[in-house]
């Protein structure tokens, strides 16, 4: 066998090795897509558990709305809302806000409607911090223990 045949014989063997790589690579894509599909089918289980702001897109005029509406602490009219997120108040935006919020809340995600175009945010716990002298010892007693 000459060297000509040998190099012949390598590229052969190296272009099959690419055909099984390439078939394993489309293999691996088919699967990644329908674990994809599959993902898309199940609910946001964030959205689902009261995740609140996990389950937003940040910047988003509803991330926004959930922000302006937990730190206000009570419902809110669209107005109030657009107001306080720093967008016109315009048929246009009072419209898409107003939807987006109704959405979340026929689905019980994230906020409820209260009234006519007013929105609340669904277990709104306060995530205040304790205070920076809560559980402190003072002569050896907790502090909350001497009241």
């Amino acid at each position: 066998m000459g060297m000509k045949d040998k190099l012949e014989d390598k590229i052969n063997r190296k272009q099959q090795e690419i055909l099984e790589f390439q078939s394993k690579i489309r293999e691996a894509q088919a699967y990644i897509q329908a674990l994809q599909d599959a993902a898309k089918l199940l609910p946001r289980e964030e959205a689902r558990n009261g995740g609140g702001e996990a389950a937003l897109r940040p910047g988003g005029s509803a991330h926004k709305a959930f922000q302006a509406l937990r730190s206000a602490g009570k419902p809110l009219h669209v107005t109030e809302i657009l107001k306080a997120i720093g967008m016109p108040n315009s048929k246009n935006n009072r419209l898409a806000l107003g939807g987006t919020l109704a959405r979340y809340a026929r689905n019980k995600e994230i906020f409820a409607k209260t009234a006519p175009n007013t929105f609340t945010v669904l277990n709104s716990e306060s995530h205040e911090e304790p205070p920076e002298d809560f559980g402190t010892v003072v002569d050896g007693v907790l502090e909350e223990e001497q009241e």
